[in-house]
């Protein structure tokens, strides 16, 4: 049988490597752990903020709302309080999608 590669998923991210993956500050990523409580990263000894998957899928569901959709702050949580389960489940399409999209891109450029 031979051997498929496999994507290996980390059980943490820091706080470093989510500020690249959202290219933002880490002060903004801080904030909106303060405002979201959706948003649950947890803190080592030290103090330094661990984000589970969990967490990097919410902060896109976050960035998706204020940045792509142009809700508000108070929109946003208002948002996410009453149409939780909905969200999630757009947020699985959208990434399907981008993942259809980058497939497709690919098997383009080999053409």
């Amino acid at each position: 049988m031979p051997y498929k590669d496999r994507e290996i998923e980390k059980l943490y991210y820091t706080m470093g490597e989510v500020t690249q993956l959202f290219d933002v500050n880490a002060s903004q990523i801080r904030y909106y752990e303060r405002e979201f409580e959706i948003l649950q990263p947890k803190k080592n000894k030290k103090g330094n903020r661990l984000f589970s998957p969990e967490d990097v899928e919410n902060l896109k569901i976050i960035f998706s709302l204020l940045k792509d959709k142009g809700f508000t702050l108070q929109g946003a949580k208002d948002y996410l309080r009453t149409n939780k389960t909905e969200v999630k489940e757009n947020q699985k399409v959208i990434e399907s999608l981008e993942r259809l999209k980058q497939f497709l891109l690919e098997v383009k450029e080999k053409l």
